[in-house]
């Protein structure tokens, strides 16, 4: 009997994989543990090895197709044997057998006088459908953002409706004008179409409910995919277009989604940068015995970040639409330029570590990352985010949050600033740092209060390094 490969499961919250490419064909020669194909989800890429030793007798979804966990990709036996019964619903295409013409063996149409369910049963039986042709992730982001899930088209396994199928009708829908959000509470997310007839298809209280008797109004010429078109057609000259799918598409949908379900505000503020740069020199000039030399500024910043986030939790949190999770141990990310794009690596018990394994660990998982052994587990769980664009000369930016996380902080570029020393005004080294905050849930003055704090403990690192 043929094997089935399997496409796996990549940790937790990974619902789909997108295949990067085979590294066998059809009729080639397998053994157990050889690799087969390589896959990726929006952090990172995985081999995956054949389960068994044989043939590679069909692939069920070729390179660049977005598919579900756990469900079969290929499979693997001695030549000739039947494979059909491993192709599932969503694999089936050209080369999937064609479905048996109706015979007499068939099952005969129900009868015209055949009993039918009253109209209210049926309808909580379609109600339950629907509920069960999505996932508790997919249902959750409808239910939050107010959209019905009736007139989604599902990418899941046999056609569920899973978290990105939300997202991406989300992306679809046009903005609402704030009566149309008012009217749409209290009529309910199936009377919202995804455009309406105001300015770019917006939609407008009149909008909202008017399928109940009409036909929902056509989407507005001035659409952004229009005008997109049209700055397309006016455009001449050479150009390269490239597909945005896989994990470029996967990041492109996470940084909307992030923007569209929260409400980001961004505080800039700057603090004394000296002891980074003196402890960094003295670091690099240490003898090699001391294991001090490669600590970096951005580990002296991760240091006081961690330290600091313990005696302000609010920022060190989570929020999924109805309950804010503040959490004791701080698990940080922090944000890294990859070939394959923005990566966010989670060190584990962050504040439980000293410089020197802080730096250790964010060593290790920045090697990970950039040359595709990072774990999947290493990638999420993280409570607090720090993106460093400093490097760059960034002197200041707005960071999109890393939801459900309430918080993320951007390291600056650091450079010399006027600061008033008795009657004189001088110049000192500052770093500039950008934090946003989700101001669903976190008030403007915690999160200045928290770059208080930081920059204190920028100013007092030779204390934090002594504790």
């Amino acid at each position: 009997m043929a094997t089935a490969l399997i496409m796996p499961k990549q940790g937790q919250s990974v619902e789909s994989c997108a295949i990067v490419g085979w590294k066998k064909k059809v009729g080639d020669a397998v053994k157990t543990g050889e690799v087969v194909c390589e896959v990726e989800t929006d952090k990172a890429t995985f081999e995956v090895e054949s389960p068994a030793t044989g043939t590679l007798l069909a692939i069920f979804h070729e390179a660049g197709a977005q598919v579900p966990v756990l469900e079969t990709i290929a499979a693997i036996g001695a030549p000739g044997e039947d494979v059909s019964t491993l192709r599932s619903a969503t694999s089936a295409g050209p080369a999937a057998a064609p479905a048996a013409a109706a015979g007499p063996s068939a099952p005969a149409a129900p009868s015209a006088a055949a009993p039918t369910a009253p109209p209210a049963q049926a309808a909580q039986t379609a109600a339950a459908a629907d509920l069960a042709a999505a996932s508790p992730r997919a249902r959750a982001l409808a239910a939050a953002k107010g959209i019905a899930l009736d007139g989604i088209a599902g990418t899941g396994p046999g056609g569920r409706i899973i978290e990105r199928d939300v997202l991406s009708a989300l992306e679809s829908r046009q903005p609402l004008t704030p009566a149309a959000r008012e009217k749409a509470a209290s009529l309910g997310a199936a009377d919202v179409p995804g455009a309406g007839t105001g300015i770019g298809g917006r939609v407008r209280a009149e909008d909202v409910g008017a399928g109940r008797h009409a036909a929902p109004p056509a989407a507005a010429p001035g659409t952004v995919a229009v005008a997109a078109a049209a700055a397309r057609r006016a455009a001449t000259g050479r150009f390269t277009d490239i597909p945005v799918k896989g994990v470029r598409k996967l990041i492109a949908d996470r940084m909307l989604a992030s923007l569209a379900t929260t409400a980001q505000l961004t505080l800039n503020a700057s603090a004394p940068a000296r002891q980074l740069q003196e402890l960094r020199r003295l670091f690099k000039e240490s003898p090699a015995e001391m294991g001090l030399a490669g600590i970096t500024i951005n580990d002296l910043v991760h240091l006081a970040v961690v330290r600091t986030l313990l005696s302000h939790r609010e920022l060190n949190a989570t929020f999924d639409g109805a309950t804010i999770r503040k959490y004791d141990d701080v698990h940080l990310g922090f944000a890294i330029d990859t070939p394959r794009g923005l990566m966010v690596p989670v060190i584990r018990n962050a504040h439980v570590l000293t410089l020197r394994q802080l730096a250790a660990e964010a060593a290790r998982l920045v090697k990970g990352c950039r040359e595709g052994g990072v774990k999947p587990d290493e990638l999420a769980g993280g409570t607090f985010t720090i993106t460093n664009l400093g490097a760059l000369g960034i002197e200041s930016f707005t960071p999109v949050l890393n939801v459900p996380q309430v918080a993320i902080l951007g390291v600056c570029a650091i450079r010399p600033e006027p600061v008033q020393n008795g009657d004189e005004i001088v110049f000192q080294p500052r770093i500039g740092l950008s934090l946003t905050i989700n101001h669903q849930v976190v008030d403007g003055a915690p999160g200045a209060r928290f770059l208080q704090a930081l920059g204190a403990a920028f100013a007092g690192l030779p204390a934090l390094l002594a504790e």
